[in-house]
C-alpha cells in the first residue's frame, strides 16, 4: 500500500475509481505513514483519523453503487493549522490557542468535505504563519525530508513536508509573502498562490489580510490544478471574494506554448544567487526556448522596495488582527493576573513566541500616532507603484520567471539569530502578495547535495490556466518531480 501513496491524486483518483484500491485502504496507509515517520518529521500539529476514515467511507459507499465521484474524491490531504474544521484543534502553532477547537468550518474545508476528500490531519506552520523556516512553531521545528539537519521553508512547512514525504498526497496552505511558494522550493513539490480573492479566507486565521492566499501543495502541476478547481469560487463570508465563475485548468495544461513570451525578471537574477540555482535558472531559459517560446529579460526597478513595504503593511495588519487574543473570549488566558489591564498583558505575553511578538510591535509602530504617514501611507502608495511595474511588464510577455528563492534550504537554527537575513529568504516572492497577482514555485533541479531548487513562475490577475500550462510544459520536459524524498 505504501507504494500507492507515492502516486500523484489524479493517478490515486483513478485509482480509486477502477476499484484498484478502496479510499478507506488508501487514507489508512496515510495515516499509517504519519505514524511511522512524522515523529522525526514534525509536519503535523494533530491528526483528524476519524474525520478522514468517516470520509473515505462515504467514497466507498459510492464506488459500491457505481455512482460518479467528486474530483479528488478519496485522496488524502493535509491542511495548514490555521484553517478551521469542526471538531479539530486548531492552534495556528501557538501556545495562545493550544486547546482551541474549531466551532465551525473554514469555506476551503467545507469545499474539500464536499468533495469527499479526506482530511488526515492539521499541518505544523510557523506560529500564525509568521516565519519562512517553520522554526517558529510554538510546539515542535518541522524538518525538511530531503535532509532532516535542514529547514522545510515556511511559513507552510509542515503541509510542504507531508507531500514531499507522501504522507499526505495534497495538502493546502496560506501563503503571505511567499508561505507556499518558499517551502515548495525547499521541499521539492508545486506550490501555488492563487490570485488574491480567488480563494475565501473565511475561517483562515488572519495574518495580513490584504495579503494572505489559501493556495494547493501537491507533487505536480495538474493535481495543483485540479486541487485549486476544488478551493476556489466566490464566498458571500468573504468581503474580498471575486465572483467569477470557476474554471477547469485541467483543460487547458497541454496548450502549445509556442510563440508565449516569457520574463525574466531581471532583479532577481543577478547577484546573490546561489551558483547552482543559477544554474537551475539558465536551464529553465534553454528549456522554454527549446518548447518554442519567446525568452526576453524584464526589468522591475521597484521589487527592490517590496520586502521593506511588506514588513510594514504586513506587520501592521497583523497587529491589529492579533488585538483579538487577548485572553477573554477564547485561547490562553493567564491564571495569575490581577486585574483586566494585567490579564491582557500576561495572557498575551504568555500564549505568544518571540518573532510574532516582534512583528505586533513593528506593527503597532507603524500605525502609531504621528509615524502613520511616513510609515503605512507611504508603503500603501509604493505597493501601488510595484503593483504597476507587474501591469506594465505584463503588456510585454506572458508570464514571468525567477527563482523561488535566492538559495536552497538552510540548516536548522542557522538564520534564527538574524531576522533579517531570514526575512531576505522572500525576496523573491513578496512582490506577488503586494499585487495580488498568482504565482507557483515547480520543482527546477537539484543543488550539489540533492536539496531542491524551485523556479517560480508569475502571471497576470486571474491568468492561472494560463500559468498552469507554462508549468506543466516545463514540469513534462524533466523528471524533476518524479523524484521523491528519500524518508
Amino acid at each position: 500500500m505504501q507504494e500507492i501513496l507515492r502516486k500523484s491524486a489524479m493517478e490515486q483518483f483513478s485509482a480509486i475509481k477502477e476499484k484498484k484500491v478502496s479510499a478507506t485502504e488508501l487514507t489508512k496507509a496515510s495515516l499509517d505513514r504519519i505514524n511511522s515517520i512524522d515523529e522525526k518529521l514534525g509536519a503535523f500539529n494533530s491528526l483528524t483519523e476519524e474525520i478522514a476514515l468517516e470520509t473515505a467511507k462515504k467514497v466507498d459507499e459510492k464506488v459500491a453503487k457505481n455512482e460518479d465521484l467528486p474530483l479528488l474524491a478519496g485522496v488524502p490531504l493535509a491542511l495548514k493549522d490555521n484553517m478551521n474544521l469542526v471538531g479539530s484543534r486548531t492552534t495556528a502553532s501557538s501556545k495562545i490557542l493550544e486547546n482551541f477547537v474549531s466551532p465551525y468550518n473554514a469555506t476551503v474545508t467545507q469545499k474539500l468535505l464536499d468533495n469527499l476528500v479526506p482530511i488526515v490531519g492539521k499541518a505544523n506552520l510557523d506560529e500564525f504563519a509568521m516565519g519562512s523556516s517553520n522554526e517558529n512553531s510554538a510546539f515542535k521545528k518541522v524538518h525538511n525530508p530531503w535532509n532532516l539537519n535542514k529547514v522545510p521553508g515556511g511559513s507552510s512547512g509542515g503541509s510542504a513536508a507531508a507531500v514531499s514525504s507522501c504522507e499526505a498526497t495534497l495538502a493546502l496552505g496560506s501563503d503571505t509573502g511567499g508561505s507556499i511558494r518558499l517551502p515548495a522550493s525547499f521541499c521539492g513539490i508545486v506550490g501555488m498562490k492563487p490570485t488574491y480573492g480567488k480563494v475565501s479566507r473565511y475561517g483562515l486565521i488572519a495574518f495580513a489580510s490584504s495579503l494572505d492566499q489559501i493556495g494547493p501543495f501537491s507533487r505536480t502541476v495538474e493535481d495543483s490544478a485540479a486541487l485549486l478547481e476544488i478551493i476556489e469560487g466566490y464566498d458571500p463570508h468573504d468581503s474580498t471574494s471575486l465572483n467569477i465563475p470557476v474554471q477547469n485548468y485541467r483543460a487547458s495544461l497541454n496548450n502549445d506554448i509556442k510563440g508565449l513570451r516569457v520574463g525574466v525578471v531581471k532583479e532577481l537574477v543577478g547577484e546573490g544567487l546561489a551558483p547552482d540555482v543559477q544554474k537551475a535558472m539558465q536551464n529553465a531559459i534553454d528549456t522554454y526556448k527549446a518548447l518554442g517560446a519567446e525568452v526576453v529579460e524584464i526589468s522591475l526597478p521597484n521589487l527592490k522596495h517590496s520586502i521593506g513595504i511588506y514588513y510594514i503593511l504586513a506587520t501592521a495588519e497583523c497587529s491589529s488582527n492579533l488585538a483579538r487574543f487577548d485572553g477573554v473570549r477564547y485561547g490562553h488566558r493567564t491564571d495569575n493576573a490581577e486585574n483586566l489591564l494585567e490579564m491582557y498583558c500576561k495572557s498575551r505575553a504568555e500564549g505568544f513566541g518571540a518573532e510574532v511578538k516582534r512583528r505586533i510591535m513593528l506593527g503597532t509602530y507603524a500605525l502609531s500616532s504621528g509615524y502613520y504617514d511616513a510609515y503605512y501611507k507611504k508603503a500603501q502608495q509604493m505597493r501601488r507603484v510595484v503593483t504597476e511595474g507587474f501591469v506594465k511588464a505584463f503588456e510585454k510577455v506572458d508570464v514571468l520567471i525567477s527563482p523561488t528563492c535566492p538559495n536552497t534550504a538552510f540548516d536548522l537554527g542557522s538564520k534564527t539569530e538574524d531576522p533579517l537575513a531570514m526575512y531576505l529568504t522572500d525576496i523573491a516572492t513578496i512582490s506577488a502578495n503586494l499585487a495580488g497577482i498568482p504565482a507557483m514555485s515547480i520543482p527546477a533541479g537539484f543543488d550539489g547535495d540533492g536539496m531542491p531548487i524551485g523556479l517560480q513562475l508569475m502571471s497576470p490577475q486571474l491568468s492561472e490556466a494560463k500559468l498552469f500550462n507554462i508549468a506543466y510544459k516545463f514540469e513534462q520536459s524533466h523528471d524533476y518531480y518524479k523524484q521523491l524524498a528519500n524518508i
